[in-house]
């Protein structure tokens, strides 16, 4: 699936310069294309899009053939700029905005992963995606939604409860959908860093590491991290890297590839001047961690201000302004991925792991959260240089496993102390 001694992909969330999502609902190519050939110009080789889920099927059994023919025709758009496509199918949450179908909710309320007419209706909804773009090469596969657990728990004002077992469950059907749909493709699911970090939480890191074709990490530093240690603190730096190896540590596979779907640079905690600065060292830490699959940037241009309710940090994440001018943050990712493909030399293993034990089983994750002993500990090793990576407890004597990832170093987090 990935070739270990190529350099990571580098690509981009696809957000529309013109109408932000509501575009699918007068789509129009012409845009659509100056959008692609503005971030072509970047040297970026792939986009995520997002299909607004409630306009592809407003009803339980209506998916829209006009809808699915759009998504294709951008996705062939992409295809004559040399751009890659992986498409996000139930959105689902962004940008602080819920997308769900009318047939889910107030009169029509049911649990979106349990209720049986539901999940049928989405796991139809994913394979006809997949299959109307399976003959694309330029397709890399489907991600089942963005973010799709923040629906799941707090802090979401009316979440749908499930258990971890559940969430397993409706993330296999899923998934097989997609496969069913464009076998061989990249499909796979995405979660927000609560499946890590976040007690009792029903998304958990063993699902991210286990189910679908490579796991994938988003990295946000104003959950936390930007505002305890600083803009420019290693901490900060660092997030990106840390839940890249973090990931590593629940994975079965000891070179499953991680994507690092998500990662951007929120203001005011990144202030506008320091944005490419933020962006070069995020960019250089992840490059440092074996098995990256690759680096999707949020996002590729801004929010227009004429667009309501958003919140401030998300007018400003695009790497290209609604008119098409490169933003420092843009022309840093430009440079960065430059120098790697022209100079690419896969990282060194990391022979220093981080023992990660949960007493009260994998349930309980705030110690990794930002705050939590794990993460400073871990972080404090990253400031030392010792290139940590992540080791459940179980496995530190598990000497096939240590070898496979390279690691000779086994450090527990009461070795360390607190700084």
């Amino acid at each position: 699936m990935t070739d270990p001694t190529a350099a990571p992909r580098f690509g981009v969330n696809y957000t529309p310069s013109q109408g932000w999502f509501h575009h699918w609902l007068d789509f129009d190519l012409d845009p659509v294309r100056a959008d692609l050939d503005a971030i072509a110009a970047l040297g970026l080789d792939h986009l995520r899009v997002f299909p607004l889920w409630p306009l592809f099927q407003p009803n339980r059994t209506l998916i829209r053939p006009r809808a699915l023919d759009q998504l294709a025709a951008l996705v062939d758009a992409a295809a004559e700029r040399g751009l890659d496509v992986a498409v996000d199918g139930l959105q689902g949450h962004l940008s602080s905005f819920d997308f769900v179908p009318s047939w889910t909710t107030t009169w029509h309320r049911r649990n979106l992963f349990t209720d049986p007419e539901v999940v049928t209706a989405q796991s139809a909804y994913l394979f006809a995606l997949a299959s109307a773009l399976a003959d694309r090469p330029n397709f890399l596969g489907l991600t089942v939604g963005n973010e799709v657990n923040q629906f799941a728990g707090d802090p979401h004002p009316d979440p749908d409860r499930i258990t971890p077992e559940q969430a397993a469950a409706w993330l296999t059907r899923l998934l097989a959908a997609g496969e069913r749909g464009a076998p061989g493709r990249l499909h796979l699911h995405a979660a927000y860093d609560a499946a890590f970090y976040q007690d009792d939480h029903p998304f958990t890191p063993a699902h991210a590491a286990r189910l679908g074709a490579v796991t994938a990490v988003h990295s946000w530093v104003f959950n936390g991290t930007a505002q305890r240690y600083g803009a420019d603190s290693v901490a900060t730096g660092q997030h990106a890297a840390y839940l890249v190896e973090l990931a590593k540590a629940w994975a079965t596979e000891a070179h499953r590839p991680v994507w690092l779907q998500e990662v951007g640079a929120p203001a005011p905690l990144i202030a506008a001047d320091r944005a490419a600065a933020f962006t070069r060292t995020t960019v250089a830490a992840a490059l440092d961690c074996p098995d990256l699959w690759g680096i999707t940037w949020w996002c590729s241009h801004d929010v227009a201000r004429s667009l309501a309710d958003f919140p401030e940090l998300e007018y400003s994440l695009g790497l290209l302004t609604v008119e098409q001018q490169v933003k420092p943050a843009g022309r840093a990712l430009a440079g960065a991925l430059a120098a790697a493909r022209a100079d690419w030399r896969p990282p060194r293993p990391r022979r220093t792991a981080l023992v990660l034990d949960l007493p009260d089983g994998p349930a309980k994750r705030s110690t990794c959260a930002p705050g939590g002993g794990y993460f400073e500990a871990f972080m404090r090793l990253a400031a030392d240089g010792a290139r940590p990576t992540a080791l459940l407890a179980d496995r530190a004597a598990d000497f096939a496993h240590l070898a496979a990832r390279g690691i000779t170093e086994v450090v527990r987090v009461e070795d360390l102390g607190r700084s």
